[in-house]
């Protein structure tokens, strides 16, 4: 079967009610029905403007519906996701729309300066759309309300392929965002691959269509993390290629409350977060308001791409006992390289994960590294990968290799091997720091630190010494009403780390240090750190 999102939703919308929910935004709630029409019409649209297989379609807004609509048009007419970041000044979004070569952007008013400010230089862009809540858009736009309520509503006819690509604009910690391209019938198989462990999957259209025919509509989703990032839109996808409802949150900025608000006022059976960036103040909202909140909905909460302490997951089971709280250790370039399950009859330590099924461990070398052995390892995972980033070749050939005759995906997450085959994870390769000659990876030195009342969030950098090369240096937030003490923080982290790796210095950040995915801001918290590095040695000359 060569799967394509497109035909998927063509397959399953004719045999759900038309009135179920698919799309659920604070008061707004859109169908099936009306969402097939919208985004059929859509797409119509999109091919009338000049739109042709392959193009890209870069998508600019916040949570809202329009993404959403917006990106299964995209599937229906055969085009190419490109997903921005929102928080992007608008010259890196001017990078996004050229380097993708966009042919169509999807915006959001609340954007139009920034795109007025770039549009004369994106000549390839052909079609502007802009999603506007009175219905007013610049000259050069069009409205989404009207593209998307023009025409009848129909299937397009027309054959698609699972050779279709999606892509994710990813930002990793070095150089510019680069867009990982994935194909459709790649992506299909990778959760597939998963569902089959379980039992009996559609592997038609046909046997699909007839499954929905018979269980009727999917699970709804509440995806907390921007969709403009590979955790919040994945987890969006899945829900409405299996027939079911996302639910997305209206703050321009992540509020827990709100979140809970959603999740008692619609009921969602699982949840996507980051880590403990989403986690620690859902659970401190929590325990502010017992009983406030019906959260018995939730069944699963699905984190990938930051820390997930052990702690806050005993948290969160304390409120929510019967929910699966699923780590996921993944990359926008390598779906599946772990996972840590927990429930609140088995624990999991943090960091702490089962290899994935497609995945080994290599050395420097490209030598398997064994278990038990003490010796560091990058995560390779096989296919279905990715087919590259988009038009970056040298990236390419460094992130995907062939080794042993396999073509892997190695992003560069460096783990150790424990003797019953489990891995502790270490943190990304980019991101070591070198002091004396021994490396030291950021995210053990954060979690240990994390593990300090006093703290509330912490990042680890590496500032320039004459006697170490790099020191190690923390950057934290405090808890409410705590007081920054570096011995005390030194000494917690020292009894559970090696020396060379307890921070030097331990700064208080002067600005955040999360972006709105909830992922490291690692640039943020260097220049924090210099910052208060450089005021400290003027106070002592």
């Amino acid at each position: 079967m060569d799967w394509n999102f497109g035909d998927i939703l063509d397959a399953i919308s004719p045999v759900l009610p038309p009135d179920t929910p698919a799309l659920l935004h604070g008061d707004r709630v859109i169908t099936w029905g009306e969402s097939t029409q919208a985004t059929n019409n859509l797409a119509r649209g999109l091919i009338a403007r000049g739109a042709k297989p392959g193009d890209k379609i870069a998508i600019y807004m916040r949570n809202r519906p329009e993404y959403l609509l917006a990106l299964t048009a995209a599937f229906k007419a055969r085009l190419t996701h490109v997903n921005v970041n929102y928080r992007y000044t608008p010259e890196e979004v001017w990078y996004i729309f050229d380097n993708s070569d966009a042919q169509a952007v999807v915006y959001a008013s609340e954007f139009r300066d920034a795109v007025t400010e770039i549009r004369p230089r994106l000549p390839k862009v052909q079609t502007w759309i802009e999603v506007s809540p009175d219905g007013a858009v610049a000259p050069f736009a069009e409205p989404f309300q009207r593209l998307a309520a023009d025409g009848n509503g129909g299937p397009l006819d027309i054959r698609r392929s699972g050779e279709d690509q999606f892509f994710i604009y990813t930002g990793g910690t070095t150089g510019m965002p680069k867009g990982v391209m994935w194909t459709h019938h790649d992506l299909r198989e990778i959760t597939l691959a998963a569902q089959r462990r379980l039992g009996p999957v559609p592997e038609t259209l046909e046997e699909l269509a007839q499954h929905h025919a018979r269980i009727g509509p999917g699970m709804r989703t509440l995806p907390a993390p921007p969709l403009m990032h590979g955790t919040g839109l994945l987890t969006a996808m899945g829900a409405l290629l299996g027939g079911g409802s996302v639910v997305t949150l209206e703050g321009a900025a992540f509020d827990a409350e709100e979140l809970l608000q959603a999740v008692d006022r619609y009921k969602p059976q699982s949840m996507a977060i980051v880590g403990d960036s989403f986690a620690r103040p859902i659970l401190n909202a929590l325990n502010a308001n017992p009983g406030k909140y019906d959260v018995s909905s939730i069944a699963a909460i699905v984190s990938s791409g930051v820390m997930w302490s052990l702690e806050v997951k005993r948290g969160l089971l304390e409120h929510m006992p019967n929910a699966v709280l699923n780590d996921g250790f993944s990359s926008s370039e390598a779906l599946g390289m772990g996972a840590s399950v927990m429930t609140k009859d088995g624990e999991v330590a943090t960091a702490k994960f089962t290899l994935g099924e497609r995945c080994k461990v290599f050395d420097e070398n490209d030598q398997e590294v064994a278990p038990g052995s003490g010796i560091p390892g990058m995560v390779a995972i096989k296919g279905p990968n990715p087919l590259g980033y988009y038009k970056d070749e040298a990236k390419t050939s460094r992130t995907f290799r062939t080794i042993g005759g396999e073509r892997y995906s190695i992003p560069g997450d460096w783990v150790l091997v424990e003797t019953d085959g489990s891995l502790t994870l270490l943190g990304r390769g980019n991101a070591c720091i070198n002091t004396a000659g021994e490396k030291v990876f950021p995210e053990e030195v954060e979690e240990a630190l994390k593990t300090h009342p006093s703290i509330e969030d912490a990042l680890v950098v590496g500032l320039p010494d004459e006697k170490w090369g790099q020191a190690v240096t923390g950057v934290v937030t405090l808890a409410e009403d705590a007081e920054l003490d570096e011995a005390a923080l030194r000494a917690h982290v020292r009894r559970t780390l090696a020396g060379y790796k307890t921070p030097k210095r331990i700064f208080v950040a002067d600005r955040p240090l999360r972006a709105a995915n909830g992922k490291a801001d690692y640039p943020a918290a260097k220049a924090s750190a210099e910052a208060s590095a450089a005021v400290g040695e003027a106070l002592t000359a």
